[in-house]
């Protein structure tokens, strides 16, 4: 019996701490890419999401001040409890 609750145990906490990513290139150019710039998101519970979020290129390429664009990617990371959406720029 405490195989088992150490089983079960083990396996929760396996759930809670596990998460994936997944990422897909949006835009690519010939541009030389020395800086990178991230907007991003976070949604706690699928339910709480701030109200100002700006995931756009242009948000992600200001914030790295970026004025030419070499790549866009797209990510988003998840977990149990919260989602983070991630515009990324790289570029001049």
């Amino acid at each position: 019996m405490k195989k088992l609750k150490y089983i079960l145990a083990v396996g929760v906490t396996a759930v809670i701490m596990a998460s994936c990513s997944v990422s897909r290139p949006v835009l690519v150019t010939d541009n030389a890419s020395e800086k990178e710039g991230v907007s991003e998101m976070t949604v706690i519970l699928g339910i709480f999401r701030p109200m100002n979020a700006d995931l756009s290129i242009k948000r992600a390429a200001e914030n790295g001040n970026i004025t030419k664009v070499a790549t866009v990617d797209f990510r988003v990371e998840s977990s149990l409890f919260k989602t983070t959406y991630k515009t990324i720029v790289t570029g001049n």
